[in-house]
Formats: C-alpha cells, sequence, structure tokens
C-alpha cells in the first residue's frame, strides 16, 4: 500500500478478511497485520504475526463453525504523527458442543502508514458472554451479578 492511506479500503479488506475468514485463509488474514503487531483480548496478548496467526487458528480447534459477522465499522485516518484507526462492533457466531453461541465484541485496530495492523484490541464481556452460559460457573456468575445489581 501507498503512504496515501485510503482507510476506508484498508477497513473493507480488515473486514472482508474477518467475515470470510476460513481455516485456510488464516495466513491471508495474518498478512493484513504489520510484523510485530500486538494482539490483546481478555484471554491472550502476543506480539508477532505468527504468534497472532496462531491465536485465530486455535480458535478453529476449538469451536465449530466460527464466523464473525460486522455489525459497525468507523474510520478514523490518521495524521502526521498519528496513526490510522479503525473501530469495528461485531459477533462472533460459533457452535460448541453442538449448540449455537454468539458473543458480541468489538475491537480497536492502529493501523501503520502502509495500512498493516500494528494493534489489535478485542472487547468484550467474558463474564457475560462466555461464564454465564456455562452449566456450572455460570450459576455462579449470574447470582453474584443479582448480589451486585444496584
Amino acid at each position: 500500500m501507498s503512504t496515501t492511506l485510503d482507510i476506508d479500503t484498508v477497513a473493507s479488506h480488515i473486514r472482508q478478511g474477518f467475515e470470510g475468514l476460513t481455516l485456510g485463509g488464516v495466513d491471508a488474514l495474518a498478512r493484513l497485520y504489520a510484523v510485530d503487531a500486538r494482539f490483546k483480548d481478555p484471554f491472550n496478548d502476543v506480539q508477532g504475526r505468527s504468534a497472532i496467526a496462531h491465536i485465530f487458528l486455535h480458535m478453529f480447534g476449538q469451536v465449530d463453525t466460527p464466523q464473525f459477522a460486522v455489525t459497525a465499522l468507523i474510520t478514523k485516518a490518521g495524521t502526521a504523527g498519528v496513526c490510522s484507526q479503525i473501530f469495528m462492533r461485531w459477533d462472533f457466531l460459533f457452535v460448541v458442543r453442538g449448540k449455537a453461541q454468539t458473543i458480541h465484541g468489538a475491537t480497536h485496530f492502529e493501523l501503520n502508514a502502509d495500512g498493516l495492523i500494528t494493534l489489535h484490541r478485542d472487547y468484550w464481556d467474558a463474564a457475560e458472554e462466555l461464564y454465564e452460559k456455562m452449566p456450572v460457573l455460570g450459576s455462579i456468575m449470574r447470582w453474584l451479578k443479582s448480589k451486585l445489581k444496584a
């Protein structure tokens, strides 16, 4: 990509990369990241393109039919000395033990001048979106939530 970054085109490529992600496409998705990019979510904090690819490969090993559905995309072009940014809201749909699940979340991306992702930070509520759906842990989480509720 050139130094004159078309942030909307880059955002569209990133969106397509996530919405069309397959096990065989993890390497193509990883090429959207800078070599030393950082990825952080509630369970992982890794640096480097290969470590990020490993996160997505691991996802395919843990759940069936994982799919991202992007529900909102906001871009902010960078200026001199300030990186371009993308905010992407998504639903992560998957199947575990034959049961369909959905996690609602969002990602903040920072991009370098070449349009490669340097920071990928996922925001989602592990307690609400994951723990509360587990049989034993879920009942404890729901009880705790009811006690803390105003």
